[in-house]
């Protein structure tokens, strides 16, 4: 390859190296060198991990005029930029982080449930209450599901859990916070008796709670309940957790510092640090 130009590496070998840069990079920068580079960026194998994370879709931002003036859109929106991913990716997409922020709506998320349908990580967008009640049902379409992470525990988790038992066979991957109940983790017990990890963190979650997740979840590898109310790593605790591969409980004690040790003032209880 010594004195060959960029432009002039097999496609192959730009696809490998196209398949790590961000969606930014693959939708602005890469198509814009050369004909070979944007013929080799529109190969689906570049679109396996859309992570729209961290992008802001305002008018102003950088990006959006990024987008406008390489896209010649009048205004860019997340909507577009997805329908534009899962196009390129022709159904072959295996991980969707959706923004942490604004942009995603419940209609995107049902669109990526048709357009991405082998999906294996999915980080769902923030959505209205009255919307979590559609979360089961379009969650239960990935049947290659592995991982599923929510910024807050939804209304329809119970639902939602029942779902993945019957379509997602080899779930293995949840993160998520809230206000844990009983009733929570013997879904968790019950339907995901195969889970591997379990993020829990800046939750609200009481001894008893965390003792019958790790006396119930016996295929369990990766606990993290960092930041938590409602307990501290005691020896009951640890003595229980000593038979996963990693247990993460950093910053989590009985009563935040309002001196609360419930979720009382708040049954939705999501801690905010």
């Amino acid at each position: 390859m010594e004195g060959r130009r960029w432009e002039e590496m097999e496609e192959d070998c730009l696809v490998n190296i196209f398949r790590r840069l961000s969606l930014v990079d693959l939708t602005v920068a890469a198509p814009s060198v050369c004909r070979s580079w944007r013929k080799a960026s529109l190969d689906p194998l570049c679109w396996r991990v859309l992570d729209f994370r961290g992008m802001d879709f305002m008018p102003w931002s950088d990006l959006s005029k990024s987008l406008a003036a390489r896209l010649s859109v009048r205004r860019p929106s997340f909507t577009g930029l997805l329908k534009l991913a899962a196009a390129r990716s022709k159904g072959t997409a295996r991980e969707l982080r959706f923004p942490r922020v604004f942009g995603a709506s419940l209609r995107d998320l049902v669109y990526a449930s048709d357009a991405c349908p082998r999906l294996k990580v999915v980080v769902l967008p923030r959505l209205l209450s009255a919307e979590e009640t559609h979360i089961p049902e379009i969650v239960g379409k990935w049947k290659e599901l592995e991982r599923l992470e929510m910024e807050s525990k939804p209304s329809s988790f119970l639902e939602l859990v029942k779902q993945i038992s019957l379509n997602c066979k080899r779930f293995s991957g949840l993160a998520m916070s809230g206000s844990i109940k009983i009733e929570d983790v013997s879904a968790i017990v019950d339907y995901l008796p195969r889970i591997k990890n379990l993020r829990l963190h800046d939750s609200y979650l009481p001894k008893e709670k965390l003792l019958a997740i790790l006396s119930g979840s016996r295929e369990l590898e990766k606990l993290s309940v960092t930041d938590c109310i409602g307990f501290e790593a005691d020896e009951e605790i640890l003595h229980k957790a000593s038979g996963l591969e990693a247990f993460e409980y950093e910053g989590s004690k009985l009563a935040d510092d309002l001196g609360y040790e419930t979720d009382e003032c708040d049954p939705l209880y999501v801690h905010v640090v």
